[in-house]
């Protein structure tokens, strides 16, 4: 994997991290201002939901570099390696354009969606919504500088010999 790829895997997953504790953060003091202090402020609900959309849509691209999407590859795994070669680029065409499509789509989408506000926040929406396109974008820019054929994982061997 080249080191541009591995920077930004790490950069993403470091940043995913951080706005999954700072989610955490907020949701522990809502919980403790509800019952300690009677209520807790009405934006912080909304606040939690995009801070979680923004984190898996930041480490969508990272996980997709470590085959953590869950797919199914039994017919890859039985054709000769030629066909599940070509079934690979098919694959990996098909994920480039249509993550291609959902950055743009999103991106429209959120533009469009401006004119309206939050309302816990107040903010206009599409502040939150624009995570959606970076998360689409940044995944569609790691496929393809990716490529293809990505790197195969080193198999593990388990107990007996079998590998794994």
């Amino acid at each position: 994997m080249p080191s541009l790829l591995k920077g930004m895997r790490a950069a993403l997953l470091n940043l995913a991290t951080l706005l999954l504790l700072l989610d955490l953060a907020l949701l522990i003091y809502g919980v403790f201002a509800r019952y300690l202090l009677g209520s807790s402020p009405i934006w912080m609900d909304e606040l939690a939901r995009y801070l979680i959309i923004g984190a898996v849509m930041l480490a969508l691209g990272a996980v997709w570099m470590e085959g953590g999407h869950m797919r199914v590859n039994l017919l890859e795994q039985h054709l000769p390696p030629r066909l599940a070669q070509v079934l690979r680029l098919y694959q990996w065409l098909l994920a480039l354009a249509f993550f291609a499509f959902a950055a743009w789509v999103s991106t429209r989408y959120a533009l469009n969606a401006g004119r309206f506000r939050s309302l816990g926040l107040g903010v206009s929406r599409t502040w939150p919504l624009l995570s959606l396109p970076l998360g689409f974008g940044l995944l569609t820019l790691m496929l393809l500088l990716q490529g293809p054929w990505p790197r195969q994982p080193a198999s593990t061997t388990v107990e007996g010999g079998s590998q794994a």
